[in-house]
This record gives C-alpha cells, structure tokens and sequence, in this order.
C-alpha cells in the first residue's frame, strides 16, 4: 500500500459483494488520522478503503468522530406502545440489548422467558446485542443458561467479540500484537480469532501478560518501556483498570506507527448490579481519550459495525429488524442509524422523564416498561 499523507477511514462498515464475505470499510468521516498506516504492510486495500486528505486535517486534536458520531435525526416524539401485534407482524427479527432488559445484573427481569418464548413461537429471529465487554459470546452462553433462558451462541453478540471481528474485517497483521485494557472476554475473541495479545486483567494464578496487578514505582530518569510490535489497543470495561495500564496504552498509541485505538463501547454507566449505576466502560475509554488526544474507533452500539455484521451474517433486511433496549444513546441510535425500528423500555436506564426531556434529541418509534409487556399488550388487544 502506497504511503498517504492522511487517511480517512469509514464510520460505518457494509458487507462486500457476494463474490466476497470480507467487509468493505467507506470513507465518509475522518475519525483515526492514522497517517502512518501504511506501515502495516499487510493491511488489505480492499479491505480499507482510503481516501487522501491534507495533512492540515490530521492532527491529534482533530482526530474524526468514533464510529458512534452520527448526526441523531429529528423525528416526532416516541409514542406508547399500544399495540404489540401491529409491531411484531412488521418484524422479521428483534434485537435485544441484555443490560436493563433482559437483566439487571445477575437478576432476571421479569417476564423474559414467556415474552421470548412467545416470539420465537411466531417465528421471530431472536438477536442479543451487549457493549458490556467483559465476557465472551461462549460465556454470556452460560449466564443466559444459568438465568434459565435457551439462547444459542450464534444468537449472542458482545462488543468484545466486535472488537475481534473489526480487526478481521479490516485484515489486522497477525505479525502485529494487541494490547488490551479490559477483561476476559476481549482476550478470549481475539484468541478465538487467532490475534496475539497482551495486557488484561489480573490472573489469578500467574501474572504473565496481565496488567491488572502491575505498578508504576516513579523515580528519577524512569523510562517504562513498551511493546513496539503493539498494532492495536482495544479499550472495554475493566474493573482492573490502573495507571500502569493507561500509560502503557498511551505509549503504544502515541509511539507506535499506525498504532490503532479501538473501544468496546463509551457506555456512561453498567449495571454490575440490580442496586445502582456502576462507572461504564466510558470512563476508562475516556482516560485514554485525554492521554492521547486521540478518539477512538467504537466497534459497539451506536456503530453500524455490528448491525451491518449482523445483517451479513443472517441475511436480515434492516427495515425487517426491531431494535430493544434501554438507553438513548446507544441502543435507540444504534437502531435508527442502522434503519431499524425502534422501542425503548425503561426497565434500565432511561426513564419517561428522560426520553420526553426537550434536552432529548432521540426518540424512539414507540417506548413501553419492559419486554413482557408484548405479552399484556397483547392480551389487552385481543
């Protein structure tokens, strides 16, 4: 690949042609600068499509909008969901986030089970969409079992999962390393996807690679050393998260050539339990953002990234699709960037005095308290 001045690279990525399973990244939005890209040899064109821009655009302080940056569009206000039936006969697929709707940490919400059961009875694709990073789709496998719901494997989707399958579609060198501020579940996708890593959380038995228990001991004329073979820092939730980690991010981003800056997710706040708000995976994200002066690139909710994954893999038209969940600016907007419909329930984060707050530029087409209210909607209208 020839070397370019600046790049700007796509804020949304679509499938190839038939011919092709690879994605094909568009060039729209500048939103990495990554002027030196072209040290990545093995970067595929037709995986990264670049345009040229001049150099006067690609300075760190104006790194493009994350994949998330899209304009919200001006729409009527949402209304109540009045009649369920009308919704699901209009839908092929419903795509559920899992925070705030299906569960509230590890506590089911009520009425799951039947309402999903109820869908897949009328032949509804079930999808479940998380930013929450901190597991593989093989381990949210095993809560959704342990909370006694049947959900298949292919049927999850977890940002850390998108993490790994961003870096596939755009044919990230396996010579090149990934160092990791997040957890488990980050490790185990870009394992599963056969990329090197480092960084982590704590181990509990070792502490080779992990970072979660490392510290900085600050003396004269320290210099901490960092891994130059580091192409990619992935940022998700870590309740590990140090100083140790933030500046050895920091290094790899700002010294490394063409070092990319990918986050999970910039979710505010999670729930870690039914109790309160937790600090999200925002806020680590967020430490990054101002070491660097760099924004990252976001493979989950709002980013298209995952909806046109998702699109891909089980041929869904979008205008066939239902997004659910429970916040504005993740959930709401991923839907209705990706030309979804949309419900918002407020069983998690949100409430009505937010989404009818005149500070409220989203709006979803209809919002109700939770999901099983398809099953008492539905009663209702019959």
């Amino acid at each position: 690949m020839a070397t370019k001045a600046a790049v700007s690279v796509a804020a949304s990525v679509t499938a190839a042609s038939s011919s092709s399973s690879k994605f094909v990244i568009n060039t729209p939005h500048r939103f990495l600068c990554l002027k030196r890209l072209s040290s990545f040899s093995s970067f595929s064109a037709s995986a990264l499509a670049i345009k040229c821009t001049s150099i006067s655009n690609c300075s760190p302080n104006k790194s493009a909008r994350s994949m998330e940056g899209f304009t919200t569009r001006t729409k009527a206000s949402a209304q109540p969901l009045e009649n369920a039936d009308e919704l699901i006969a209009s839908v092929e697929t419903f795509i559920f986030d899992c925070d705030g709707v299906i569960w509230k940490g590890d506590k089911l919400i009520d009425g799951v089970p039947e309402t999903l059961d109820m869908l897949r009875s009328k032949g509804k694709r079930l999808v479940f969409v998380t930013n929450n990073s901190t597991k593989s789709r093989k381990q949210y496998g095993k809560k959704f079992e342990t909370l006694g719901l049947n959900v298949n494997e292919e049927e999850i989707f977890a940002s850390s999962f998108a993490a790994a399958a961003y870096l596939k579609s755009i044919n990230f060198p396996k010579d090149k390393k990934v160092y990791v501020i997040g957890e488990d579940g980050i490790l185990k996708e870009l394992e599963l996807a056969g990329f090197q890593y480092l960084g982590g959380p704590v181990c509990k038995y070792f502490n080779l690679h992990e970072d979660g228990g490392k510290k900085i001991e600050l003396k004269p004329g320290f210099l901490m050393e960092h891994d130059k073979d580091v192409g990619a820092v992935v940022v998700g939730f870590d309740r590990y998260f140090n100083y140790y980690k933030v500046q050895y991010g920091t290094l790899c981003i700002r010294e490394n050539p063409g070092c990319l800056f990918i986050a999970t997710n910039r979710d505010a706040v999670t729930h870690l339990t039914d109790a309160q708000e937790w600090a999200g995976g925002g806020s680590m994200v967020g430490a990054i953002c101002g070491s660097t002066q760099r924004e990252p690139l976001v493979v989950g909710k709002p980013s298209t990234f995952m909806m046109d994954y998702l699109a891909n893999k089980f041929g869904i038209l979008k205008s066939q699709i239902c997004m659910v969940g429970d916040r504005l600016d993740t959930d709401i907007l991923f839907g209705q960037n990706g030309g979804c419909k949309t419900l918002l329930v407020l069983s998690g984060v949100t409430n009505l005095s937010m989404l009818q707050s005149p500070s409220n530029s989203i709006q979803p087409d209809f919002y109700t308290n939770k999901i099983s209210d398809f099953l008492s909607i539905k009663t209702a209208t019959v």
